[in-house]
């Protein structure tokens, strides 16, 4: 192990393993009320990445705060201090444990330039994560965005930076009629695309503990609300027989290892409409797909309610595949929104890393 402090250049995994490194973040991940475990998905980033990944849970400012602290008890020799580790004695656990070098080679997002020139295209959640990532692209690649969110605030920083980009943001919640006519306003009676990004997580509970709370609201919002967009949408594509959606589906749609019974339900809701959608609008030149994410760093929390449903979920994803960014994904939703796509329709599509093939 090398004897060298870390930085933010230094993988997560590493700064785990370190012997001054490895306590100073696990006192900061207790002050937060986590443990190492919730960093397994990300041990083999380096923690410049997990900044830029984590939507501010993780700042810079943190950062500097543990390479401070863990240079004081290098300097000190107080190695391990809070768990009663002698200096020098490399923490013990999984999280600890050597992770396999695998070579990194970082995606680059390519603009296709001209892509959605003279496109309307509808996105939901575009305040955030996938959404925000997704609407992005398509601006960038030409085409006028009509972007959809429940939070104003996150609407306009997007709109800020995207200047000069033909953004038209409109704040709305997808499960209230009031407001889908407010979107159907804002398109202007054209819309040649629709992505239907907006959805919320679970608690992870199982179906004898799952609240009727929370079953409404997931349905409400992963179901209710991209039903009732995508029909006030197909009722504008249908005249010009031309048309893609492509709904966000989830590896939870495919298993039911991924999430809480409300949200497993609910994307497999998802992928019951886009494969009936994508049979009746085929001849009206309507294509009709979804994709299905694996693990993406996005502001949705994941939290475990159940401590049945924690120790099996967590167990089955001991083979989870390195979460990405939202960008990487928006490159899979946006190539299927576009005519590039011409050729795909009812396909559930895994943007997983191959966890799908596990």
């Amino acid at each position: 192990m090398s004897t060298s402090l870390p930085t933010g250049d230094t993988k997560v995994a590493d700064w785990l393993s370190h012997p001054y490194g490895g306590p100073v973040m696990r006192e900061m991940l207790a002050e937060g009320g986590q443990s190492e475990k919730a960093l397994a998905p990300v041990k083999r980033f380096s923690m410049n990445k997990l900044i830029k990944l984590s939507g501010g849970r993780f700042s810079q400012e943190m950062l500097d705060a543990m390479v401070a602290k863990t240079a004081e008890r290098a300097a000190a020799g107080d190695a391990g201090a809070e768990a009663g580790l002698d200096a020098g004695e490399t923490p013990a656990g999984p999280a600890a444990a050597s992770v396999p070098e695998v070579p990194e080679h970082e995606w680059e997002e390519k603009i296709t330039a001209g892509r959605f020139t003279g496109q309307t295209v509808l996105v939901t959640g575009a305040g955030s994560g996938i959404g925000r990532a997704t609407a992005s692209r398509v601006a960038r690649e030409g085409g006028r965005v009509i972007a959809i969110d429940i939070s104003a605030e996150r609407l306009d920083e997007f709109v800020a930076e995207h200047k000069g980009l033909d953004v038209v943001a409109v704040t709305a919640d997808v499960t209230k009629e009031a407001d889908i006519a407010k979107v159907m306003e804002a398109a202007g009676g054209r819309i040649d695309a629709l992505a239907n990004v907006a959805g919320i997580m679970d608690n992870m509970t199982p179906l004898h503990e799952v609240s009727d709370e929370v079953w409404s609201r997931v349905f409400a919002v992963n179901v209710e609300g991209l039903m009732r967009l995508s029909r006030a949408a197909l009722k504008v594509m249908l005249p010009t027989g031309k048309g893609s959606i492509v709904n966000i589906a989830s590896e939870a749609g495919f298993r039911g290892s991924a999430a809480g019974v409300a949200y497993t339900a609910s994307k497999h809701a998802v992928v019951g409409i886009t494969k009936s959608s994508s049979f009746m609008y085929a001849p009206q030149g309507i294509r009709v797909n979804a994709v299905a994410p694996g693990p993406v760093i996005t502001n949705i929390e994941a939290r475990f309610d159940s401590d049945m449903a924690q120790e099996r979920i967590t167990t089955a994803m001991a083979v989870l595949p390195t979460p990405v960014g939202p960008d990487q994904l928006a490159a899979s939703i946006t190539f299927l929104l576009s005519d590039d796509g011409v050729n795909v329709n009812g396909v559930i599509l895994p943007s997983d890393g191959g966890w799908s093939a596990i």
